[in-house]
């Protein structure tokens, strides 16, 4: 199911010409513009990370741990594929992938809190059969080109060093991540909306009593989840690699569950997690660079075993009390139960 990709195969995802990977192959001493396109690349590679992850955190804020955003993610992208592809609009494929997302995970909501089903077992299950379902609907539409969202260079401020790049001279969606995650940011923060969530996720018990309706805050996260995750995937395929390959998600929906728990449920830690791994995955080959004789798979295994580590942890329960987990993460809940 996680596929690890190549070298080749992360260039080719960039959807740009990246001199960084060029250069740090070649071993080019570290300066200013190998820098910059380093954290250029780290930015796209984090953002499909950013976006699902915000969706979980708000959703496992809520006390709902989905563990459906690969095959989410995997569907949302296929679907926007497929849109932009046979209509010519790529924001048609970017609104009809966050349907897609939207659509699986309602199945979710519908099994997981409306039948109070096991949530592991339910994401788990909607993980499999989204997969299965992208490769069966995505299968006549493989290593189809799409011209995908095209960088958006800000005057100026694309001249800034080291950042100009980074930040001013990207596609339409990573700026779009970028206002997502402050909207995020400030619903949870600073909202009346992100107290309610937070009170569901803590005490449904005492939030019902108090009159809010629990399993109606819970299934609109669920839905928020699903529609940043066929975003996230919407982006791979119109944007980071304008395409359609069968699992091309990569394990990224995996690593977005780990990111939420090693960021303690924090947003400003998901943004920067979500970038750190994002450096990870070209971290074999910027240690190449700097000629570091470690074998590049190791490095480039490394954000998957993470993901692994935390989802264990993620298991006891006595872990998650010090992570500061949501106290009802997980647990079913009905009224009157």
């Amino acid at each position: 199911m996680l596929a690890i990709l190549d070298d080749t195969d992360r260039e080719q995802e960039l959807g740009v010409s990246h001199p960084a990977y060029k250069a740090i192959r070649k071993g080019i001493p570290m300066d200013l513009d190998l820098l910059t396109n380093i954290f250029y690349a780290m930015v796209r590679t984090g953002t499909p990370l950013l976006l699902v992850a915000l969706g979980e955190l708000v959703c496992e804020k809520s006390g709902v741990l989905n563990l459906g955003q690969e095959g989410m993610m995997l569907f949302g992208a296929v679907i926007g594929f497929i849109a932009a592809f046979s209509t010519g609009s790529l924001w048609l494929g970017v609104l009809l992938a966050i349907a897609a997302g939207m659509l699986l995970s309602l199945l979710f909501a519908a099994v997981a809190l409306g039948f109070n089903a096991n949530q592991v077992a339910t994401g788990l299950a909607l993980t499999i059969f989204g997969v299965g379902l992208s490769t069966f609907v995505g299968a006549a539409w493989v290593g189809k080109p799409l011209s995908g969202f095209e960088p958006i260079v800000i005057p100026l401020l694309s001249d800034i060093p080291l950042i100009g790049r980074m930040l001013f001279a990207q596609d339409v969606l990573i700026y779009l991540s970028f206002a997502l995650f402050a909207l995020v940011a400030w619903v949870l923060l600073k909202s009346r909306i992100g107290l309610i969530i937070q009170a569901v996720g803590e005490n449904p018990d005492a939030a019902s009593a108090m009159g809010l309706p629990v399993l109606r805050v819970r299934t609109l996260a669920v839905l928020f989840g699903g529609a940043m995750a066929g975003l996230a995937g919407g982006y791979l395929s119109l944007a980071y690699t304008p395409m359609w390959a069968e699992n091309m998600t990569a394990g990224r929906g995996w690593i977005a569950l780990a990111l939420v728990v090693f960021a303690s449920w924090r947003v400003l830690r998901v943004l920067l997690g979500a970038y750190l791994f994002g450096l990870a995955s070209i971290l074999h080959l910027v240690a190449q660079g700097i000629g570091l004789s470690i074998p590049s798979n190791l490095l480039a295994m490394l954000p998957y075993v993470a993901t692994i580590v935390v989802l264990v942890l993620l298991s006891r329960d006595a872990i998650k009390t010090r992570l500061y987990a949501p106290v009802s993460l997980g647990q079913p809940w009905q009224p009157g139960h």
